[in-house]
């Protein structure tokens, strides 16, 4: 059936990406916002917009019942999760469904069994895609994780089983460490995720992190859509994604492809999703995760094949084919993107805060910018800081790193410091343009080249000091931001009158 009026249950760049494409398909669109949102540009753009709480996620974005109820009252007859926030939560899917409305996404039933990384191990050696050796079940003790790590051998990884973010991980080289690491995995992960639960993984030395992504229909067809590398990550977390990946044997990528088509299907997935994997210097490849909605770094896979893949994700929704088969997909020229952050690499990645005063974004041939930064935007501390995206397409990967180094030139943002500078400093650096990188490639690059934190204060140890002073900037500037949430915006920056939720007019 076709739809109608989607409610879209995020905030930020893939607010405002959501919105767009539904406006170009002739669908209704609903923004949702955050008291400290009201200005945003995903709520100017949607045709109209629902206050669903206080500026805290908790209280306003991860409230579930109140998306729902917006998407009711609004008469919406789909959702679109976005990515974080809701988007993988099976219980709010399946809430969803059970409202009778539409989730853009796989069915709870798949979210849940991709989630649970125990499940999905399991799952996925049985579909014949290989998984990293270790337990497949929480270990229940020292003698347990002794005899896992008598097959897996050293060294070896203990992982929360309700972990992610880096948090509950603890790396394991000789048989000396294993008692005081279980104790601490297991008491970080009681108090990560209130459960004390872990298992052990064989732990791969300077892995490379590439994930496929895969796009399946309701009638029975699963296709990859070619490979991103995301291995320039920081704790975890990406900060510049490619496609092609740059050192991938053309028999490995054709592999990997046909174990994400047979992990999507194990799992009987449904729309957009992301097969990730680690791959050592050998060049053998292993399932680390799948994620069950869009990704972040979606446009790369755009700009290399030339789709849209929310377009894509609202028609397989409405129950249509896909309209290619595998073999109809060829990837074109090379694209990379950054994220671009509101932090101070100088200072430790301390997160910034404060008004976009003067902005003046990157455009030209071959430049995409996906973001919500507008002049006299207040950037706070209550969402991830990630403020946008940059990314650039050209025919080879030079040329593609030469255009992105332009694009992230021309960018103009006063009021907040951004990773900006680190980000032109790494394009130039000479091993990244060799593609000679992994997942702890860009740690050693921001020790190398200076990007130092400041020195310890007081005796405090760790990032303590900058994050008090993170808290006390914030503080200092909550006038001003103040000032923008509750006032008109700033001069020349359009803001929607709201009435009931519904946008009324533009000034």
């Amino acid at each position: 059936m076709p739809i109608r009026k989607v409610l879209v249950a995020n905030r930020g760049e893939i607010a405002l990406r959501v919105v767009r494409t539904l406006r170009e398909m002739g669908i209704g669109s609903v923004a949702v916002y955050s008291e400290a949102d009201r200005d945003e540009l995903h709520v100017r753009a949607a045709d109209e917009a629902v206050p669903v709480g206080p500026p805290p996620p908790s209280e306003s974005y991860l409230r579930g019942d109140r998306l729902i109820d917006a998407a009711k009252r609004t008469g919406c007859d789909a959702l679109h999760p976005g990515y974080g926030f809701l988007s993988e939560n099976a219980a709010f899917a399946r809430a969803v469904r059970d409202a009778g409305i539409v989730f853009v996404g796989p069915s709870p039933e798949s979210i849940a069994a991709a989630g649970d990384k125990l499940q999905a191990r399991v799952t996925m050696r049985r579909a014949g895609v290989p998984v990293i050796p270790g337990s497949d079940a929480p270990v229940r003790g020292i003698e347990d994780v002794k005899r896992v790590a008598r097959d897996t051998g050293f060294p070896l990884v203990l992982k929360a089983v309700g972990g992610g973010g880096g948090k509950g991980i603890r790396v394991v080289r000789d048989a000396k460490e294993l008692e005081p690491s279980l104790r601490r995995a297991s008491s970080e992960a009681q108090s990560a995720f209130g459960n004390a639960a872990v298992y052990v993984e064989r732990y791969l030395e300077r892995p490379r992190h590439v994930e496929f992504q895969i796009l399946a229909d309701a009638h029975g067809r699963t296709v990859h859509i070619g490979e991103r590398e995301c291995s320039i990550q920081r704790r975890h977390q990406k900060l510049l994604e490619e496609s092609p990946s740059p050192r991938l044997d053309p028999v490995v990528r054709a592999r990997m492809g046909e174990a994400a088509v047979r992990a999507a299907q194990a799992v009987g997935y449904l729309g957009a999703g992301t097969v990730e994997f680690l791959v050592d210097r050998a060049g053998g490849f292993y399932f680390l995760e799948m994620n069950t909605r869009i990704q972040v770094e979606h446009p790369v896979t755009e700009m290399t094949y030339r789709l849209d893949l929310v377009r894509l994700q609202i028609e397989v929704a409405e129950g249509r084919p896909l309209p290619f088969r595998q073999e109809e997909l060829a990837p074109e020229g090379h694209a990379i993107e950054v994220r671009l952050t509101a932090e101070d690499p100088a200072s430790g990645f301390l997160p910034e805060t404060g008004t976009v005063r003067s902005l003046r974004l990157p455009q030209g041939p071959g430049v995409r910018v996906d973001s919500h930064l507008y002049e006299g935007q207040a950037i706070t501390l209550h969402y991830d800081p990630m403020i946008g995206k940059v990314i650039a397409w050209a025919p080879d990967r030079d040329a593609a790193i030469a255009r992105l180094r332009r694009a992230l030139l021309e960018l103009r943002l006063v009021g907040v410091k951004t990773c900006a500078p680190l980000l032109l400093s790494l394009l130039g650096d000479q091993r990244f343009r060799r593609g000679e990188v992994d997942t702890f490639f860009l740690e050693e690059f921001v020790r190398e080249e200076g990007w130092r934190r400041p020195p310890t204060l007081g005796g405090l140890p760790g990032d303590l000091p900058a994050a008090v002073a993170a808290v006390l900037h914030a503080h200092a500037r909550q006038g001003a931001s103040r000032a923008v949430l509750s006032g008109n915006g700033a001069a020349g920056a359009p803001s929607p009158w709201l009435r009931d939720g519904r946008r009324e007019a533009m000034r």
